[in-house]
């Protein structure tokens, strides 16, 4: 069925991990409260959706992630098809896909909002909660535009973690004996929906004189604010040395970073000691740089040079109040004030065009910039297991990763001798 304005906006079904009972502990399920219509089996699709997303409660990314895929496809088989997401076919679930790439406006909202708000002790729908959001780029924001419902994008990336999602979902389902097969992996022609790039994608980084800029802002910000940004300027160089992710510098359900995870072997060499990606636990090479950042950071808390082990100190706590930082959000809003701040420095200084180019980083730019670098110079081996890469192939796309070096290097190739 096509997508038209017919469609009025559900309301959201999947409250945050934190407020949901364990269904595994549940008698009953009943999906009436999202539906003003008859439709068979929804209490069982409620009561397998959310055992599916529970079992995901010691990861809160990976929770987000599948309860969106999810959710999604509650609201088009309940409120489009009328009928049980146990029920569909491969066609349907293609029928899906193309929805969501063109979904009823009244579907599309143009900013992120909460599912659920508190009120009197009771979760409420968000009345401007929408299953699709349109958005712009940091970049496109920063220039004042604004998202527009009209110009929704179905990324390549939403794509893929939809059929992550899906797929994993219908195993599930035949794992528990509700469905004979997994009508997502019956789709032969994915190619459809995921285009095949014969190119590998830019890795999206700073430039080695951003870079400069940024860390030396956030030196001269820690020198004249040491109380809010020695704080930052650690943050920065964990991000860009140890080639961090955002996730792995908070504390969440899996655990909490501890400057204790700061570890010597019995080579005196340092090593820090993360749960990353899939709940893999790697250790990272710690440089005699990043040591030194380590020691400044820990005398300006008035601890010793250097972690003991079991030291319970969490490595980033929070400047007011007790307790780790658990907010990625929290840690966003600290690089992009720095990241702000070196822009202002470089439009002062006249580099107008590298400071635009800096106004669209994320911090997860740091850790490819870290990465980019130090492939340059160390083995290839090396990096990936410092970076957490599943393979060789992954490190392997920082080794062209920088568009602007290898254009300087070709730009003078000669045709003919003059």
């Amino acid at each position: 069925m096509a997508a038209t304005e017919i469609f009025p906006s559900p309301k959201p079904i999947i409250d945050n991990i934190k407020y949901l009972e364990n269904p595994f502990r549940q008698h009953s399920f009943s999906a009436k409260p999202y539906l003003n219509h008859s439709v068979e089996n929804a209490d069982l699709d409620l009561e397998f959706t959310l055992k599916f997303l529970y079992s995901y409660n010691g990861s809160s990314a990976t929770f987000n992630s599948y309860r969106r895929e999810l959710e999604r496809i509650l609201q088009w088989a309940w409120h489009v098809e009328r009928r049980s997401i146990i029920d569909l076919k491969r066609e349907n679930i293609e029928e899906f896909i193309s929805f969501c790439q063109q979904p009823p406006k009244s579907w599309i909202g143009t900013k992120n909002v909460a599912r659920f708000v508190s009120k009197d002790g009771l979760r409420n729908p968000h009345p401007e909660w929408r299953p699709f959001v349109a958005s712009v780029s940091k970049a496109e924001y920063a220039k004042g535009i604004e998202a527009d419902i009209n110009h929704y994008d179905f990324s390549q990336a939403s794509v893929k973690a939809m059929f992550t999602a899906l797929s994993s979902f219908y195993e599930y389902l035949i794992q528990e004996s509700l469905s004979e097969a997994n009508p997502v992996a019956l789709i032969r022609q994915k190619s459809k929906f995921i285009r095949k790039q014969q190119f590998s994608p830019v890795v999206r980084r700073i430039s080695n004189l951003q870079w400069e800029y940024v860390i030396e802002t956030a030196e001269f910000m820690a020198s004249e604010n040491p109380a809010e940004h020695e704080r930052t300027l650690f943050i920065m160089n964990a991000l860009f040395a140890m080639y961090l992710r955002i996730s792995e510098l908070v504390a969440d359900e899996r655990s909490m970073p501890l400057m204790s995870d700061f570890r010597k072997d019995h080579d005196q060499n340092w090593w820090f000691h993360v749960l990353g990606k899939g709940n893999k636990n790697r250790a990272i090479t710690v440089s005699d740089a990043m040591l030194n950042a380590l020691v400044r950071y820990r005398l300006f808390l008035g601890l010793p040079k250097l972690p003991s082990p079991g030291e319970y100190i969490p490595l980033i706590a929070k400047t007011k109040g007790n307790g780790p930082v658990s907010s990625t959000r929290h840690i966003r809003r600290i690089v992009q004030n720095c990241f702000d701040t070196a822009f202002d420095r470089m439009r002062q200084d006249g580099l107008t065009d590298d400071a635009l180019e800096l106004k669209a980083a994320t911090v997860h730019w740091l850790r490819h910039t870290g990465i980019s670098e130090d492939v340059k110079h160390r083995p290839r081996e090396h990096v990936r297991d410092d970076a957490g890469h599943a393979s060789m192939a992954t490190t392997d796309r920082y080794i062209d990763s920088d568009l602007r070096e290898r254009h300087q290097s070709g730009k003078r190739k000669k045709i003919k001798e003059s």
